[in-house]
């Protein structure tokens, strides 16, 4: 693992990290090497310059270590963005504009720059742009930025948006080439069944979310699948396309599968899993399936 991310949502019970920041630093004071970042910032919420304020403290404290992926949804629900907020006149059609307003807080002061953030300027924080659809594929093409899809949780635009990124890319001054980073499900377990009835848990938190209810990961439980309505049914088949759910050699056949078609450059791997043991557990079988599935290329690489 490379990178550990944690996302922005705000006024949902089963998620510790509205204060992303916090939390980032938290992460960051308690490891040596890995990176962390946010999956995301949803930026309408804050001034571009208090971003690059807290992140550019961040990669003070932890040089070289953190990441800031970004969005435009809220992270919430809309009487919770008003409390955010407080003033709405803010929109999501501002995104571009305070996407490249927070990169340039990040560079180095300029001549007579009269506002800069501290800590922060020269600090050039990578930036990712987050995505579900393809209007945040189509900005990291045009400002050369690396795309993260948020494929674990809403398949239904990845390949469109994957190709839409890839097709129209310009390169920058800090990414030459296009690179995608996709979100998938991993509930990895020493048997199927096992695997299976662990990933319970996630369903039922997707399912509840869906229905106006979301609460903390519930614990996981027998033959929840079929207990839910046909269209509800349809909404965790979709989820199934980017997910891989089984032992070791199933889950690495999965993930296989779903790079060969994606041609993806980096996942972002998510367990919600009831049980923290079992969920460390699933996190170290995905890390040997990935490292097999390296090894497995190496050959073909060196022919290449």
């Amino acid at each position: 693992y490379h990178r550990y991310w944690v996302a922005e949502h705000h006024n949902m019970p089963g998620i510790a990290s509205s204060a992303t920041a916090v939390v980032i630093g938290h992460l960051a004071s308690a490891t040596q090497t890995i990176r962390v970042g946010s999956g995301g910032i949803m930026l309408p919420n804050h001034a571009p310059l208090m971003v690059a304020e807290q992140f550019g403290t961040l990669a003070t404290l932890y040089p070289n270590r953190i990441d800031l992926g970004i969005g435009r949804a809220p992270g919430t629900d809309g009487l919770t963005m008003q409390a955010l907020r407080r003033n709405l006149a803010a929109s999501v059609e501002d995104f571009p504009r305070d996407v490249v307003e927070l990169q340039h807080y990040l560079k180095p002061v300029q001549p007579g720059q009269r506002v800069s953030a501290t800590p922060g300027a020269g600090t050039e924080v990578p930036i990712w742009i987050l995505g579900s659809s393809l209007y945040g594929a189509q900005l990291a093409a045009m400002l050369g930025m690396p795309f993260a899809f948020a494929s674990h949780f809403a398949p239904t635009y990845l390949m469109a948006a994957i190709q839409t990124y890839r097709e129209q890319f310009k390169p920058s001054e800090t990414l030459k080439a296009p690179y995608v980073m996709l979100g998938f499900n991993l509930c990895a377990a020493d048997t199927n069944a096992q695997a299976h009835f662990l990933r319970s848990s996630s369903l039922q938190s997707f399912v509840n979310l869906r229905r106006g209810a979301p609460g903390p990961l519930p614990e996981p439980i027998e033959g929840f699948e079929a207990s839910l309505a046909p269209a509800e049914q349809q909404m965790v088949e979709a989820i199934g396309q980017c997910s891989a759910v089984g032992d070791l050699a199933t889950v690495q056949a999965q993930i296989g599968a779903f790079l060969a078609q994606t041609g993806a450059d980096e996942l972002m791997l998510v367990s919600s899993i009831f049980d923290p043991e079992q969920r460390l557990k699933s996190y170290e079988l995905g890390a040997i399936a990935m490292q097999n599935l390296a090894q497995a290329d190496e050959p073909q690489r060196a022919a290449r």
